[in-house]
């Protein structure tokens, strides 16, 4: 297997390319969207004291810090994700080069992510550094039932080894398993074309080392997988995990399953765990100030964020735990807390089981800003709509009537937000009803009543009539 020795950064250029980084993060102040980090710690980042786990199935030692690739920086400075920007080459190879410097060696994306971007930004960053550096997970996301032909789906397979210049994949994930409508939906991408017979055999063949799913929604479709672990053989799989969905993800959402349930059922098989959404989307990094003050009383000097990382790290079935770092300073405070890990104590874990019973006092939406409902052919931003109605419920700002206590200032936050966060001709009120987002949502979200109600609310603000 070709390692294009021919085409390895120098090292000169690599140490060059590290004082840059952390040149230019020097003095930033810390930011907390997506799937970083909030508030980061003042210390130094740890060389060469990495966390590792050991995947039974082919023995790699692999980071318990992964790199997820859906939120790569745009030259605007944003998540590539949003808007129309490209993707910023330069910044995500600092990133992959400093990510690399410090022990990160997983790095998960998808033909989906960064509409369409993600893998060929990733394979040029990586390329640079040798194969046996790192581990590329990719997916095969063939959502649209354009793509559930076999001959589309293998023209993607082979399409992400272009773009990630590769001649194997080490993890290879059938995507987003339980969307839609559930098994019906598993047997048209998957079983009824041949394609998870296609993928087996490129295991075999050894150019998918390792062959895994990566869970959403119906229950059904993950316990049928796992009953058929003895023919398949999953060498990992990858579910949404974190304090707060660890025992509450169905009450958040009928349609989920609580995590607790889902690290269960591979631990007890000895299966790889893959952790998806640590922060929940950013919503375990962007807490109300009662909770901050809480987890600031235990750890002062650590991030917000820390506790969520430390608690998806300290389960010892999980290999690898997956965030999307847009800046650098999210990747410095991560690599804080995996560097080594300190895994909590059981006390701390009732702690934080604690802290998740006092979050679900707030009835917010699931939205986990995955923007798998994204583009919406009307142009309204769905994610952006429903975090800011979540922020508002967390800090108190969505009055149910006018004439609670602080109500003046409560609607005018909401609504200044609402006009500064989406823009005009982006909100709830030009929804038509379509319904072209919701089969997307993993958090089986019903999105126009819920872009509906928002709207309600929102004239209600506007009239002054609550």
């Amino acid at each position: 297997m070709s390692s294009k020795d021919n085409r390895n950064i120098s090292r000169r250029d690599f140490l060059r390319t590290m004082g840059a980084a952390g040149i230019a993060t020097a003095g930033l102040p810390a930011c907390a969207g997506g799937n970083g980090s909030s508030t980061a710690s003042g210390n130094e980042v740890p060389e060469g004291q990495m966390t590792y786990r050991t995947n039974p199935s082919t023995g790699d030692k692999v980071s318990l810090l992964g790199f997820g690739c859906m939120r790569w920086p745009s030259v605007g400075g944003r998540s590539a994700r949003e808007g129309n920007e490209e993707i910023d080459q330069e910044m995500v190879n600092s990133l992959v080069d400093y990510a690399i410097a410090h022990g990160v060696n997983y790095f998960d994306t998808s033909p989906a992510y960064c509409r369409g971007k993600s893998e060929r930004a990733t394979g040029i960053a990586l390329s640079r550094h040798p194969r046996d550096k790192y581990f590329i997970a990719t997916k095969m996301s063939n959502f649209a039932p354009s793509t559930w032909s076999f001959e589309a789906s293998r023209a993607m397979y082979l399409n992400s080894m272009k773009e990630l210049q590769v001649d194997y994949i080490d993890y290879m994930l059938l995507h987003g398993i339980g969307m839609g409508n559930g098994m019906e939906e598993f047997n048209a991408r998957y079983i009824d074309n041949g394609v998870l017979d296609f993928l087996l055999e490129e295991r075999k063949a050894g150019r998918i080392r390792n062959l895994g799913f990566s869970y959403h929604g119906d229950v059904k479709v993950f316990d049928y997988l796992l009953s058929r672990h003895d023919f398949y053989k999953w060498d990992f799989v990858q579910i949404q995990m974190n304090y707060l969905d660890w025992r509450y993800a169905k009450q958040i959402n009928p349609n989920n399953t609580d995590a607790e349930y889902l690290y269960n059922e591979l631990a007890s098989r000895n299966i790889p765990v893959v952790i998806m959404e640590p922060l929940l989307g950013g919503r375990l990094s962007n807490v109300t100030d009662n909770i901050v003050a809480l987890l600031k009383q235990r750890e002062p000097e650590k991030s917000v964020a820390s506790w969520a990382f430390r608690f998806a790290g300290s389960y010892p079935g999980v290999l690898t735990v997956l965030s999307g770092m847009t800046r650098m300073e999210h990747l410095q405070d991560n690599l804080r807390t995996y560097s080594p890990l300190d895994t909590l104590t059981g006390e701390e874990l009732d702690f934080l089981q604690d802290i998740a019973t006092r979050m679900m006092q707030f009835d917010t939406i699931p939205c986990n800003d995955c923007k798998y409902c994204m583009p919406c052919p009307y142009g309204i931003d769905i994610p952006a709509i429903l975090l800011h109605y979540n922020k508002c419920l967390n800090e108190g700002n969505t009055p149910a009537s006018s004439r609670e206590e602080g109500y003046r200032k409560a609607r005018r936050a909401y609504l200044v937000g609402y006009d500064r966060s989406v823009p005009k001709l982006r909100q709830a009120d030009h929804c038509i009803g379509c319904n072209q987002c919701s089969p997307h949502c993993p958090q089986r979200i019903d999105i126009p009543k819920e872009m509906q109600r928002i709207n309600d609310y929102v004239e209600k603000l506007r009239q002054d009539t609550l």
